[in-house]
């Protein structure tokens, strides 16, 4: 995710201080990760010298100074443009769980008992998951369907590896 394009598109509403934007940013996309106050001002920073951001005021408080930064025109284009361009899909074709099991291959390991063990550690997290899409509202019920989604492709891929495991030890130990 592009925290900056992120906090660009919530500063379209109108201007923010960092505290609200970093606040904005957990509510809407940071349950699981939210933002730490460093990477908040180190990216509207650079938002600013990059003029896609301008200090619309300063105020004064007991601790320090409260900017509260706007959007310019050439950040609302920047935004536009990140929107309109597709996300490369993420093929995984070199994914850690692949190289575990030819290492598990490789070094004489379990590579079954390796997979039973992610199965299990997949369907733990897929029940987490969807008891959270139940009691969740909208938002977390779409963010938890994509989780669940890729997940599933993993166990189907799981599952035809096992199935599998046979043949491709052979092959690799060849």
């Amino acid at each position: 995710m592009s925290i900056g394009h992120t906090l660009l598109g919530l500063l379209e509403s109108g201007p923010r201080h960092g505290y609200d934007l970093k606040r904005a940013f957990d509510e809407k996309f940071g349950h699981d990760r939210p933002l730490h106050y460093g990477q908040v001002y180190s990216t509207m920073s650079r938002l600013l010298k990059n003029g896609l951001v301008v200090v619309d005021g300063i105020e004064a408080g007991g601790g320090p100074e409260r900017k509260r930064y706007a959007i310019t025109e050439a950040g609302i284009t920047d935004v536009a443009q990140w929107l309109a361009t597709p996300e490369k899909p993420e093929p995984y074709l070199q994914s850690t769980l692949y190289t575990k099991v030819v290492l598990a291959l490789l070094t004489g390991r379990g590579a079954a008992e390796l997979l039973d063990t992610q199965r299990a550690e997949h369907l733990r997290l897929m029940r987490e998951l969807t008891r959270r899409k139940k009691d969740g509202d909208l938002a977390d019920q779409l963010i938890c369907d994509h989780a669940l989604f890729h997940l599933e492709a993993d166990l189907r891929w799981l599952e035809l590896t096992a199935a599998r495991l046979d043949r491709f030890a052979e092959e690799i130990h060849r």
